[in-house]
């Protein structure tokens, strides 16, 4: 027989369970959301119903993805905090590796896509730590926990689960093994499902996309991501405002894109950025918090690019100063 305190915790576990409702302990099968799922699919895109329906039953429901994706760091933490996270000795001695160790791969896909091979340096270290952790999730457990038990954006979740099975057909990816994110991105360069089937590339040329284990796709991937989103090679990024001008919030931009309001236009207003920008260049003002004062950048529309990675202007100017210092580094180290 059971002890005592085994017994409550056991009666405890039980009812968790039941009052979590369908898809909990691993069993979607029962959720009537996974069943229209199923029928769909199988409906328009010719899957297996049996197939699908062992998979979802292996599936499981991960109250740890639904606490992560209600904290991600980019919406909790001010600039000051959040740099820290990225901007350190090890991240960047680790990029410097990164390239000398895949030199040959960088400058290729730098001259074929356009893109500073920097920038991909320090989004696969952003990302991933240069492939040291790229998620400990199944891919499968962690959209299916997204897709119908995250109302929020169920819905885009429920795509990228659509998605992810057809990938998996494409590239013959394991879905019961596949791992990545909380959110279900994958490999190096945290590709989740949609973009890893617009914009992963075959950069190795053996007739496969493999972002978790070919340097080849991962770096040609990235670039090309970066690529089709309109990276402009030799156009400026972001230029820390320098000018003493007191700057209102009304001067800040409302959208991380450039508009039609230029650098000269922001100079004739006192707000001018060391080194100086083209006059004629479209830019957007952004402000970043310190711990002490704010501090403003003129950010142009490379910028903006790589927000279309991760919408957080947090993140696209962790990834710029990252690539910056580790530019800084391997230059340095060069002889």
């Amino acid at each position: 027989m059971l002890k005592q305190k085994n017994l409550a915790a056991w009666l405890l576990s039980l009812l968790s369970v039941l009052a979590a409702g369908p898809g909990c302990a691993g069993d979607f099968q029962d959720d009537p959301d996974v069943q229209v799922f199923i029928d769909s699919m199988v409906k328009q895109h010719q899957f297996n119903r049996q197939q699908l329906e062992t998979l979802f039953a292996q599936a499981k429901k991960r109250e740890d993805i639904l606490e992560a994706i209600a904290r991600p760091a980019e919406k909790t933490k001010p600039w000051y905090e959040y740099r820290k996270i990225f901007l350190t000795p090890k991240r960047i001695e680790g990029g410097v590796n990164f390239w000398k160790e895949n030199a040959d791969i960088l400058e290729r896909a730098g001259k074929q896509y356009g893109v500073d091979p920097a920038i991909i340096v320090a989004i696969i270290g952003v990302e991933t730590r240069y492939g040291a952790n790229t998620g400990s999730y199944r891919v499968i457990d962690s959209l299916s926990t997204l897709a119908f038990a995250y109302p929020p954006r169920s819905k885009f979740f429920r795509s990228e689960l659509e998605q992810f099975l057809i990938l998996a057909r494409e590239e013959d990816v394991d879905t019961h093994t596949a791992k990545g994110s909380y959110a279900g991105a994958m490999g190096y360069g945290q590709f989740i499902p949609s973009s890893y089937r617009a914009y992963a590339v075959d950069f190795s040329g053996d007739g496969k996309r493999d972002l978790w284990k070919s340097l080849d796709d991962i770096i040609g991937s990235v670039a090309n991501y970066f690529h089709r989103h309109r990276w402009q090679a030799g156009e400026p990024v972001a230029n820390k405002v320098t000018s003493s001008t007191p700057i209102a919030a009304t001067q800040i931009s409302e959208k991380l894109k450039p508009g039609k309001k230029t650098a000269g236009d922001f100079a004739r207003e006192g707000i001018t950025s060391t080194p100086p920008l083209p006059d004629q260049q479209p830019v957007a003002l952004l402000k970043l918090e310190q711990s002490d004062k704010p501090e403003y950048w003129l950010t142009s529309n490379n910028f903006y690019v790589i927000t279309r990675y991760n919408r957080s202007p947090l993140y696209s100017m962790a990834v710029y100063q990252l690539s910056e210092a580790i530019r800084d580094a391997y230059q340095h180290n060069q002889p």
